[in-house]
């Protein structure tokens, strides 16, 4: 058994897609522009790996996940001709991603779950985007851990590496819960213990279901009562 959970926050913890067309749906409004909202959330989050593989790989100097955001962002409005923005505008919508909405089990589960275990973050957002997040969703961290404290991004071993010695504990003492098996597979590859959690609605409704194998993660769960359930909280 962990002694401590260490979460995936973005389609794991909250609803990226839906919150994020929720917000270009307002900014539409506001500023009398029509879009195709969920195509452009679409490509804002498709740009996010690319945009972290470039600073993995040394093209770009460290960036925050913010700053990253916001170059994918202005890229996405000039393409869709939309301009004379304030700079004000432009980062209240960039920090969109600072207000995304919890699943509707994030809140109880996570609760439940930190009666038994410390429970962090482990994500690739930035420390403030994740700690202006939890305040507005009440989520109950113990902590809020960020690959920003390492200068690396997941998958890279440092990230989950680095969470298991600022909590004090060997790899196979932390267990990251994610619904992205790559995350775990990367996490599972350097020692700690993974709990894989179906989000089928992340990425809309027509999502295919991930390829597992069997018994490939310590725990699969449907939410986070039901991994709660099993681990006896």
């Amino acid at each position: 058994m962990p002694k401590a959970l260490a979460f995936d926050v973005f389609g794991t913890v909250v609803d990226w897609r839906s919150s994020i067309i929720a917000e270009l749906e307002k900014f539409g409004r506001r500023h009398g522009v029509d879009g195709d909202w969920p195509a452009m959330a679409d490509r804002w989050r498709s740009g996010y790996a690319p945009a972290m593989h470039r600073v993995r790989t040394g093209e770009l100097p460290w960036t925050r996940i913010d700053d990253l955001h916001r170059m994918i962002l202005d890229e996405l409005l000039a393409a869709a001709g939309i301009s004379s923005l304030s700079e004000d505008d432009l980062d209240h919508l960039n920090r969109a991603w600072h207000r995304l909405d919890p699943w509707p089990d994030s809140v109880e589960g996570l609760t439940r779950l930190k009666n038994k275990f410390v429970i962090t973050t482990l994500s690739n957002g930035n420390v403030s985007l994740l700690t202006n997040m939890a305040k507005r969703a009440g989520l109950p961290w113990d902590c809020v851990i960020s690959a920003e404290l390492f200068g690396h991004y997941k998958p890279d071993p440092e990230a989950y590496l680095g969470c298991a010695d600022l909590l004090g504990l060997r790899p196979e003492e932390l267990m990251l819960v994610a619904a992205h098996p790559s995350d775990l597979r990367a996490a599972r590859g350097v020692g700690l213990q993974t709990a894989f959690v179906y989000r089928p609605r992340e990425y809309g409704p027509d999502q295919p279901p991930p390829r597992l194998d069997d018994g490939e993660f310590d725990f699969t769960a449907t939410d986070f009562l039901d991994l709660a359930d099993q681990l006896g909280t």
